[in-house]
């Protein structure tokens, strides 16, 4: 064998299917081999007792970058991205969202040089534009993200108005991820708390409810299934919304449901504790450690497909700026979300091979990025996280390097810890520090690749 570009040595490669130790060779940003050779290199790693796996796919993160910098952009979300492991995001931001082509290419030319990391787009469905599915897919969206109830300024689709775009979906192949929360309980819960002069946190839990998830959850499986159109159940916050979704992909429904660690580790009770710390939405829905539990169970099972971050950051002046009917909502999550699952796996709760199949190879493949990411097969990106296991540290504020400059799980104390992440071949980051360069580039999604008549690779 040739010389290569890249030689990391020593360490167990990590797969959904298993582990091992295995050398990982590198050619021109992708994976050449995964084995027992070990060809003469420009660069070797020696990376014994460490974990190699494919870095992380967080596939539901908002940057905020144009629109709300003052809150998130490009270069500092994707520095505490590349630092925790994870190379490929997919983001999309309301405060300016992508609704045409022009705002597609538009985004894309603000965006070069911006990211440390790889990157794809998502577009906002809006009501009444239906029309637009097919331009905006053919153009290289990952996906179309649609609200059932009006949140960060984004109308709401009725029922009817989500038929009609999941039957848009469907004719031109694409796939959307569905915020679900049902309008007209969100809105009647809204008006009944406001006659009441409610501004407490306990509002948050009355007004985005178990109920108001259930349904809008039910009826985007049915009309999925009817329609047989393919999306992403967004951020489920509880096993029997997961279970529901799970019978009707039973049934043949094309669904992935995607959770985020808020609905493992953080409590209900949280949100009347810390108010405005804790407003997202879902909120947390866990109230016992054995609800706790059952997510764990659904993650292993596969009833929920894959973890993301929901990444949607806020400073603390901003959070504890006015009431908490107008802060806004979301969490940071970029600097822990992979950390947190690594730490599950000391925790009993998961295995390494769980860690990669729902934060790098399902996300992939839901969004049509697998084989070249998510994977470490030969011609894919040679985007690699190595991992210390033992590693153990306290989650702290001082260390996020995320705009927000905090983080909910500070004071948690986690085993397992990203040590070296490289994007195609070149490390972006190491030991806490991301590197200087910005090399992130769009990944155009699968509509643009199947128009072209291009492969993943």
């Amino acid at each position: 064998m040739p010389e290569v570009d890249l030689l990391i040595t020593g360490a167990v490669v990590v797969t959904p299917d298993g582990r091992a130790p295995a050398h990982v060779a590198v050619q021109d940003g992708r994976i050449l081999s995964v084995g027992r050779d070990r060809p003469t290199a420009k660069q070797s790693v020696d990376a014994a007792g460490l974990l190699l796996m494919p870095g992380g796919v967080d596939t539901h993160v908002h940057l905020m970058d144009p629109g709300s910098t003052e809150r998130e952009d490009f270069p500092s979300g994707t520095s505490a991205a590349a630092v925790s492991g994870v190379t490929t995001i997919i983001e999309h931001s309301h405060g300016q969202p992508v609704r045409t082509v022009e705002d597609l290419e538009a985004k894309i030319d603000y965006l070069r040089g911006r990211s440390n990391i790889d990157f794809g787009l998502a577009a906002h469905a809006w009501p009444g534009h239906a029309h637009a599915v097919d331009d905006l897919w053919a153009a290289g969206v990952a996906f179309f993200k649609v609200f059932t109830c009006t949140t960060h300024g984004v109308p709401g689709h009725s029922v009817a108005a989500l038929k009609t775009h999941l039957q848009a979906t469907a004719r031109a192949g694409a796939t959307s991820l569905l915020h679900c929360e049902d309008e007209s309980l969100t809105e009647a819960a809204e008006e009944l708390l406001r006659e009441q002069g409610r501004d407490d946190p306990g509002i948050l839990l009355d007004w985005r409810n178990r109920d108001a998830e259930l349904v809008a959850a039910a009826v985007a499986a049915l009309l999925l299934r009817r329609t047989r159109a393919r999306a992403t159940i967004a951020h489920v916050s509880n096993p029997e919304v997961a279970e529901y979704i799970a019978a009707e992909r039973a049934r043949g429904a094309q669904i992935g449901v995607e959770s985020c660690p808020q609905y493992f580790l953080l409590r209900e009770d949280e949100v009347l504790e810390q108010g405005p710390l804790r407003k997202f939405t879902p909120p947390a829905r866990a109230r016992l450690d054995e609800d706790e539990a059952d997510m764990w169970r659904l993650l292993r099972s596969g009833a929920l497909s894959h973890i993301s971050s929901d990444h949607a950051p806020s400073t603390l002046e901003q959070k504890h700026a006015g009431d908490i009917w107008n802060v806004h909502f979301g969490l940071p999550g970029l600097d822990s979300t992979f950390s947190l699952l690594l730490d599950a796996v000391a925790r009993g709760h998961l295995s390494y091979e769980d860690v990669v199949r729902v934060y790098s190879e399902a996300p992939a493949r839901a969004y049509g990025l697998w084989p070249r990411k998510g994977s470490l097969l030969p011609g894919a990106d040679a985007d690699i996280v190595l991992v210390d296991p033992t590693a153990t540290r306290t989650l702290r504020n001082a260390d996020v390097l995320s705009k927000a400059g905090w983080t909910p799980y500070a004071g948690r104390t986690v085993t397992g810890r990203a040590v070296g992440t490289y994007l195609r071949g070149e490390l972006v980051a190491a030991e806490g520090r991301p590197a200087d360069e910005r090399g992130g580039q769009f990944l155009r999604g699968a509509g643009s690749r199947a128009h072209e008549g291009a492969t993943v690779h």
